[in-house]
């Protein structure tokens, strides 16, 4: 299970911190993805993770978000600085184990809105 929480309503050029928490498995085996949904829009890649440490970012957000685990918490962080209203949508992680090409296990999602 995964539970996201630090979403919010900032001001465009804030900052924000998300949080996903795993129960019942270890993230450190695996992959862990941000992926965000706007109204109206499909849901869209942000950022991943892998159980090795590579990271990979969405170009939209490159250069401003950052993604990173703290194993010890069993916790992945999307750290979220120059916000702009275009990053305004509901954020979820998600979770596959080292070698799927799925995803397993998704969050309940946490929302983000900036203002212009």
């Amino acid at each position: 299970q995964l539970v996201e929480s630090g979403g919010g309503s900032v001001q465009a050029g804030g900052s924000l911190r998300l949080s996903c928490v795993a129960s019942g498995t270890a993230l450190s085996f695996n992959d862990v993805g941000w992926y965000r949904q706007a109204p109206g829009k499909q849901r869209e890649f942000v950022a991943l993770i892998a159980s090795a440490g590579s990271r990979k970012y969405a170009d939209a957000v490159k250069g401003r978000f950052t993604i990173s685990r703290d194993n010890a918490k069993n916790t992945v962080y999307l750290e979220m600085s120059n916000l702009k209203a275009e990053d305004t949508a509901v954020y979820y992680c998600c979770n596959r184990p080292y070698g799927a090409i799925q995803f397993q296990s998704w969050g309940q999602g946490t929302q983000v809105t900036v203002s212009s």
